[in-house]
This record gives structure tokens, sequence and C-alpha cells, in this order.
């Protein structure tokens, strides 16, 4: 059992930054690859980014490649996601969610395989 926390969310204007934390609870969290997702008001899930359970690999959407950064420190339990240059079209829900079959990262972006998933921080980028 994992549980997820997701903190680090909030106002911030366009062009600015912030960095969103997923604390995890459990012994092995570093088995685990872990997602981010978010989700605007009256839209789907999307899609941010991804992280092996070692922390080698990484994979991104189009949408936020070069934008954000997706990193983990497994001795903390821990996954970041750095969110640089953000425009208000960045507004939503932000959630993390960790896969416990650890795939290949090329392959989550698929919400439907995650085991767990945390409530959510929201981010707001005014203009």
């Amino acid at each position: 059992q994992v549980q997820l926390v997701e903190s680090g969310g909030g106002l911030v204007q366009a062009g600015g930054s912030l960095r969103l934390s997923c604390a995890a609870s459990g012994r092995t969290f570093s088995t685990y690859g872990v997602g981010w997702f978010r989700q605007a008001p009256g839209r789907e899930r999307e899609f941010l980014a991804a992280v092996s359970g070692s922390g080698f690999s990484t994979y991104y959407a189009d949408s936020v490649k070069g934008r954000f950064t997706i990193s983990r420190d497994n001795a903390r339990d821990t996954v970041f996601l750095q969110m640089n240059n953000l425009n208000p079209a960045d507004t939503a829900v932000y959630y993390c969610a960790a896969d416990s079959t650890n795939p290949i990262v090329a392959t989550m972006s698929n919400a439907d395989r995650y085991d767990y998933w945390g409530q959510g921080t929201q981010v707001t980028v005014s203009s």
C-alpha cells in the first residue's frame, strides 16, 4: 500500500515557476514508477511526465517537454515536478500517481495503469 500526498501548488504569474512534490509512504517506493497528471475544469485528465523507480528514465508529454522536469529522491520517498515558464493554460489540479509494476516509462501515459493516486494540488497561473 502506498499513500501519495502532493504539495507545492499555488498561484503564480505567467512566466513564473513552481516545484510540485509528491511524498509517498511505504518502504518500497523506489520500485514504483511515478507519473504526474493534471486536470482542468471540463477537460480530461492529461498526462505530463513519468519517471522510473530508479529515477534514471523519464518520459514527457510533448505539451510540457522543455518546460517541465520530473525527478525523484528515493531517500526521501519524494518525486518532484519542476515547472517553468508557466502560462494560464497550465492552470489545473495536478496529481501524482504510482504504478507498482514500474513499467517502461514510455508506457506510463495511460492513467488506467496506475495503482495509487494523490489527492491533487491546485496550480493557478494568472496572466
